[in-house]
């Protein structure tokens, strides 16, 4: 299968933290559903931001390909954090959605109304077109996660990157969530940050752990001593049987500028 990314000994830092990320290496593929766990600090968000070109690197490299061949950047879709949505921005569904045909270069940009007639069928695949012109702010966490994957996706991606799409939505949502990305998944690659381990290792094809260092797992079947090596001398405990655990509790003092 062609990589789409592939990052080659990456290091970022901040002024207060120079580093955040030491020698990372990782490559992504094409439908890669790729689940990212680590302790709150170890510079998941980070990462993220250095794959979209959001922070300055210090070192190291990040290669992007198309059919086989590098290119110097790939349609990449990105679902924020829900608690980084100003809810009271007067908006509708409909432009927020829209608002994934606004990149590519260019801050601002005249829709079309071939652009206008892609938002009816992001929609419906969303399970949203009832709410096309209902305000954000009119919104639960989960009716807004939708949106935002629409946003994420209208603008044909080879990959979108999701921050932490569990949280602030029930557990319904989550599993209907979840089934949506799987569709997804099927046309387009997939990089998802959670700290819920237990659900991620359940609908992932592949496990990296970021805490400063990379650790990179192919396959979801983790075991206990994996996620001790990886999250290092930060403490969790595993809930569950076998190599399958449930859920890992973390109290963490580190910081992360991000």
């Amino acid at each position: 299968m062609n990589p789409i990314i592939e990052i080659q000994n990456l290091n970022v830092g901040y002024e207060n933290k120079p580093d955040v990320l030491k020698n990372v290496s990782l490559t992504v593929f094409e439908n890669d559903f790729l689940g990212i766990i680590g302790p709150n600090g170890g510079g998941k968000t980070t990462l993220l931001k250095a794959i979209l070109g959001l922070t300055q690197v210090t070192s190291g490299n990040i290669t992007f390909f198309d059919a086989g061949k590098k290119v110097n950047h790939i349609n990449i879709g990105y679902l924020p954090q829900i608690n980084q949505i100003d809810k009271k921005f007067p908006i509708s569904v409909h432009e927020v959605i829209l608002s994934g045909l606004t990149l590519r270069g260019k801050f601002i940009k005249r829709y079309t109304a071939e652009d206008k007639q892609k938002v009816k069928p992001i929609a419906e695949k969303m399970g949203i077109e009832n709410l096309l012109y209902r305000a954000i702010g009119e919104l639960s966490g989960g009716q807004l996660q939708r949106v935002l994957l629409g946003r994420a996706i209208i603008d044909n991606p080879k990959l979108i990157i999701l921050d932490e799409p569990n949280s602030y939505v029930d557990k319904l949502f989550e599993t209907n969530f979840y089934k949506l990305l799987d569709e997804i998944n099927k046309e387009i690659a997939i990089v998802l940050v959670s700290h819920d381990v237990g659900t991620i290792i359940s609908q992932v094809k592949n496990i990296a752990c970021v805490n400063q260092n990379l650790h990179y797992h192919c396959g979801s079947n983790i075991s206990q001593e994996w996620l001790m090596g990886a999250y290092d001398s930060c403490p969790i405990e595993i809930l569950g049987h076998g190599s399958l655990p449930h859920r890992v509790l973390l109290q963490h003092d580190h910081d992360e500028k991000e």
